[in-house]
């Protein structure tokens, strides 16, 4: 699915417990691109905050966004891919926008789903330090993706992985053709490109 001309620089997005881990390795494996975890960017103190159940504040969270930014920014050139995946909640647009304008041309997977599913299956996992206590604050900042962001394939999570990771692929493939016929679009050349 990707080309070296038209590289895929994936966002997995969704609030805690939506299932971004486990659809950004899916995707890893599926279209051979390298994948970080966006939580493996947090500093020792924001994963502290949430392990005891403090809310992070967008002070916390412009540091890990650029970092994110960063890895997404510099991936063929420090690990010689054609793109990558990062899960990043990613949950107000302007987290969003600063990704877009430091990371250059990405695509955003916006994972939405109920939140009695969600909440249900942060309360089944073990051993993560963002605490199920959490997950309402996290609704309540989420800015769910606007018609005018172009970048952003929403999927609905109330489907088997596998289903998901199907419609996903699917949904990626037809974007790339969209960008590849749009080019008298301002969102046309930069949307998949590498810089």
């Amino acid at each position: 699915m990707h080309t070296e001309e038209f590289p895929l620089r994936i966002i997995v997005m969704g609030v805690s417990g939506s299932g971004k881990s486990t659809v950004a390795e899916g995707l890893s494996r599926a279209l051979g691109l390298r994948m970080k975890d966006g939580d493996e960017l947090h500093l020792p103190e924001s994963v502290a905050k949430m392990s005891a159940g403090i809310a992070l504040q967008d002070a916390d969270r412009w540091p890990w966004l650029e970092r994110i930014a960063n890895y997404l920014a510099n991936t063929e050139q420090n690990l010689g891919h054609s793109g990558a995946i990062v899960a990043c909640s990613a949950l107000k647009r302007i987290y969003r926008d600063r990704i877009r304008q430091q990371a250059g041309s990405v695509v955003f997977l916006f994972l939405d789903g109920n939140p009695d599913l969600i909440k249900q299956r942060m309360q089944d996992r073990k051993g993560h330090y963002m605490q199920a206590g959490l997950l309402d604050s996290q609704f309540h900042t989420l800015e769910k993706p606007s018609a005018d962001e172009r970048d952003v394939i929403a999927l609905c999570i109330d489907q088997s992985v596998s289903t998901l990771l199907q419609n996903a692929m699917a949904k990626l493939s037809s974007y790339q053709d969209e960008i590849r016929n749009r080019s008298d679009d301002i969102f046309s050349t930069p949307s998949l490109q590498k810089h």
